[in-house]
């Protein structure tokens, strides 16, 4: 049965209250820090874990990625750190511990919340590591670890081969032919291959590249970059630009902060240009077969003018995205005479001018289209089934992103560490707070909303967009204007009974109303992303992949950026922050792989 997250009994946070604790007026940080982390090394260097008890509160937490554990884990409780540590430190021996200056000091993240914040490297037998930690006050006047955050950042001996390590030679006119025999694997044929060419694919082909392992990308549509190109019209992004930036290659200063999808679209084209990935498009991965007995996969593939290249790879990445192949439209019962579509078919709102257009749902998709409708003078309604969290960027940035993704803030990879630094669940009691402060910031437009009768939430746990986006992927809006025409009653509202059937005309709803209709579209999501996998790979692979995404109980993604039940097999998908974070944890571990560097996974269990 998968993990209920809703379920949960949410942690409490360190507050001075619940440490019993104050905040002296001269705190030395550096010294705190220094003397703190020195014995924990001497714990680690010397395998006596048991030693660390006293630097810890009880209820702390320690999250890993890839560092010690060759997979992404979360500890909880200073008996389960202990454990962990005792089972993992004569595999990996940690050690060269070296506190850094920069990001060090006193933070107080709230009023009644208090933590020296401070960074560290550390090595391990085959890695180069980095980590945060988080130490409280407490009654007795000690400082104590909160929080631990350990990261696998590179291989000793296989570095990135980027900056001072970058390729010196000069092609002297060879580069259009060196490029084109890599391009199409005249030589051999590469490592990995990768089934999609969005921003994932892209990104994670950029890290392999630097670590020097041959890739592929197998792009369906004629361009890359179509998978935004052919979406509809008013598709763009809602996060901000400084929190989108990409592997190698960020996004210019004269960037829009919220990017349109045409623009996005000729930017991945581009990636792909500068940074010399090898990509082909109009070609599809027929199948995908696994040879148990040398670990590899025979992949067929049909190319642009319809011949097959058979090719043998070690590792076989799907990059296809956080939805299904099949679009989820619910069953409804009649004869409609009008025009039906899934939101993934819908091009330009003008398709539809001069009708009567009904959404059914009320979360990103359906909002976006229905603004597009609007503002090109369609008779748009929205049909929503269930409440949907609903908060203005504007407000939401501005209270989640301060100090972290924004114009004058830190280094994007270490705005990332940071952000990674907090577990997910011991960070919900924060999360809940700041969706409590943009809340009240909204103020104004969820009232005019519940006034016209729109239904929404405040997510999970009260958090908002955080545990609905780590869980299931949607059922919210971040609003970048369609809210307010719904308040307006521009774009119109039906929410007040369930659909009972089609007319020819319409829709009936069980309160026995009828809402006329030229057109409805299905804003409904699509099915399990795993049926990707079922379709290329067969249902023998299909049936030993594990769930992916959605949290665990540990309060990890499930399946992203792990094997999935067979050797060589990979998903990978998030947004555009999460894919360039984890796209390197990606590479290192198929690195790793190829090097003979990788040690058995300590992995969470039933």
């Amino acid at each position: 049965m998968a993990f209920d997250i809703s379920k949960i009994t949410v942690p409490p946070l360190p507050t001075l209250d619940n440490l019993n604790a104050t905040v002296p007026d001269d705190v030395d940080a550096q010294k705190i820090a220094s003397e703190w982390l020195a014995t924990l090394a001497t714990a680690l260097e010397s395998d006596n874990p048991a030693a660390i008890k006293s630097l810890f509160v009880e209820d702390s937490w320690w999250r890993d990625m890839l560092s010690l554990t060759w997979d992404f884990r979360t500890f909880r409780g200073i008996s389960s750190i202990i454990t962990f540590l005792q089972d993992r430190i004569k595999s990996t021996h940690p050690r060269s511990f070296k506190l850094r200056q920069d990001f060090l000091g006193l933070q107080r993240p709230a009023e009644d919340i208090a933590w020296i914040n401070a960074f560290f490297d550390f090595e391990t037998d085959v890695g180069i590591g980095f980590g945060i930690f988080r130490l409280v006050p407490t009654a007795n006047g000690e400082w104590r670890a909160h929080t631990m955050y350990t990261n696998l950042e590179n291989l000793k001996d296989f570095p990135e081969k980027i900056g001072a390590l970058r390729n010196p030679s000069a092609s002297h006119g060879r580069w259009e032919d060196d490029r084109k025999r890599e391009r199409e694997f005249e030589d051999s044929d590469p490592t990995v291959l990768i089934i999609g060419g969005g921003h994932s694919g892209l990104d994670v082909a950029a890290r392999l590249k630097a670590y020097g392992i041959p890739n592929l990308i197998v792009e369906r549509n004629k361009r890359i970059g179509d998978n935004w190109r052919n979406r509809y019209e008013a598709l763009a992004l809602h996060d901000p630009v400084w929190y989108d930036h990409m592997p190698y290659l960020p996004f210019p200063p004269t960037w829009p902060v919220y990017a349109p999808s045409q623009k996005l679209a000729n930017w991945l084209e581009g990636y792909a240009d500068v940074l010399d990935l090898n990509v082909w498009t109009s070609s599809e991965v027929v199948s995908v077969a696994h040879d148990p007995d040398n670990k590899r996969w025979k992949a067929t593939i049909k190319r642009a003018d319809g011949t097959e290249r058979v090719l043998t790879v070690n590792h076989v990445i799907f990059s296809t995205g956080l939805q299904g192949i099949a679009p989820k439209v619910p069953k409804i019962p009649g004869i409609f005479k009008g025009e039906t579509l899934h939101s993934t078919q819908h091009k330009k709102a003008l398709d539809h001018a001069g009708k009567k257009v009904v959404i059914i749902g009320a979360c990103t998709s359906a909002h976006d289209i229905a603004y597009d409708y609007y503002n090109h003078g369609v008779d748009v309604t929205i049909y929503q089934r269930s409440s949907t969290y609903i908060m203005t960027t504007k407000n939401g940035w501005s209270v989640f992103f301060k100090g972290l993704y924004e114009e004058n803030g830190p280094p994007v990879d270490i705005a990332d560490r940071l952000s990674a630094s907090l577990p997910h669940l011991m960070s919900i009691g924060l999360v809940k707070r700041g969706t409590d402060a943009v809340r009240e910031l909204d103020k104004d437009l969820l009232d005019a909303l519940h006034k016209r009768g729109f239904r929404t939430n405040s997510g999970i746990h009260g958090t908002g967009v955080l545990l609905s986006a780590w869980s299931k992927g949607g059922g919210y809006y971040l609003d970048v204007g369609a809210s307010q025409l719904i308040a307006d009653g521009k774009i119109k509202l039906k929410n007040d009974s369930q659909i009972k059937e089609f007319t020819e005309t319409g829709l009936l709803f069980e309160d026995g109303s009828e809402l006329p209709a030229d057109v409805v579209v299905f804003a409904t999501g699509l099915s399990d992303i795993r049926e990707h996998i079922r379709k290329v790979c067969g249902e023998e692979v299909y049936e030993r992949c594990p769930p992916i995404w959605g949290l665990d109980k540990q309060g990890e993604l499930n399946g992203n950026v792990r094997e999935l039940g067979t050797p060589g097999l990979w998903y990978f998908v998030g947004n555009f922050a999460l894919c360039r974070f984890h796209s390197k944890h990606l590479a290192l571990q198929i690195k790793a792989k190829e090097e003979g560097l990788f040690d058995a996974r300590y992995s969470l269990s039933d």
